[in-house]
């Protein structure tokens, strides 16, 4: 049975570049990847993308868990293709014809709805890698406390819900182990899986009203520490500084070449995806952009 721990990245301080840098650093990184390949056309510079990802997986020590996050990615990637190809009336290049299908018109399968139904598909794989890899290498209470400058008892509660995920994703999975071990085991599965369900749910609300009566003795709901103890700022880091460069380097590149046309791609009536040393460049420039901050090895102990 899989678990939600084996599904849900979880930040691990290791050491590595993007573990050593600010997590608002390490943030706006992964935004200006977000940014890339949500405004990026050419499936090169894309495909340039989500090789630069994995590479950077590898240099950040997360790639086992990152490819783990791949082959999620690829499940939900399938079907976007398959559904496009289906639905999509648009090309000119049949490869299939499946005759009328009713409602839904005349069945021709064209090659164009397949390239388009697959770069929307890489475009979705590449998200779902660079949220994983922001979740694996992100301090979430580095960014929480962020937000209590503003809100302290928000903060509070997000730190502690962020701290339950893991804690209920090893319930679950002990859960499992100990329902595997029963004669019935093998039958009712679905039945089971709800009673796993059941019984996280259940202990997660007990560990909430433990841990609320616990935060009640210590004070944390009086106004004086509401409004937190002041903090002594940082200096930026070279990890600081190399990976915010990198940002800077990736959403300047990615709106640049978007907002001049470089590196486009068309998938209707015909496919036209230009391929010259504008667009080689551009994917070349990004990927350096994205994983030149990881040369930098200096200063990186957890």
């Amino acid at each position: 049975m899989t678990t939600i721990g084996a599904t849900i990245p979880f930040y691990r301080r290791l050491a590595s570049p993007l573990h050593a840098a600010r997590a608002t650093v390490a943030l706006t990184w992964a935004l200006a990847l977000l940014l890339a390949a949500l405004v990026s056309e050419s499936p090169i510079v894309l495909l340039a993308l989500l090789l630069a990802a994995l590479g950077a997986s590898v240099g950040a020590g997360v790639s086992p868990m990152l490819l783990r996050a791949l082959r999620g990615a690829l499940i939900v990637s399938i079907p976007i293709v398959l559904v496009n190809v289906i639905v999509s009336r648009g090309g000119l290049t049949v490869f299939a014809r499946l005759g009328d299908l009713g409602p839904f018109g005349q069945g021709d399968l064209t090659v164009e709805a397949l390239a388009y139904g697959g770069l929307i598909a890489l475009k979705v794989t590449l998200v779902i890698l660079v949220v994983a890899l922001a979740s694996l290498t992100i301090d979430p209470d580095e960014l929480l406390r962020v937000v209590r400058r503003f809100s302290f008892r928000a903060a509070l509660t997000a730190s502690i819900a962020m701290r339950m995920l893991p804690l209920l994703a090893a319930d679950a999975q002990r859960l499992a182990d100990a329902q595997r071990t029963r004669p019935d085991a093998s039958a009712g599965r679905t039945r089971g899986r709800l009673a796993i369900l059941a019984a996280v749910v259940g202990g997660s609300l007990d560990r909430a009203m433990d841990v609320a009566a616990t935060l009640e003795v210590r004070g944390f709901a009086s106004p004086m520490l509401a409004r937190g103890r002041p903090r002594m700022r940082r200096a930026a880091s070279r990890h600081d500084i190399a990976f915010a460069a990198s940002a800077a380097v990736v959403a300047a590149l990615a709106i640049a070449a978007r907002a001049v046309g470089g590196a486009s791609f068309s998938a209707y009536p015909t496919i036209d995806m230009p391929v010259g040393w504008v667009t080689l460049a551009l994917a070349a420039s990004l990927a350096g952009a994205m994983l030149l901050p990881f040369a930098a090895r200096r200063g990186i102990e957890p």
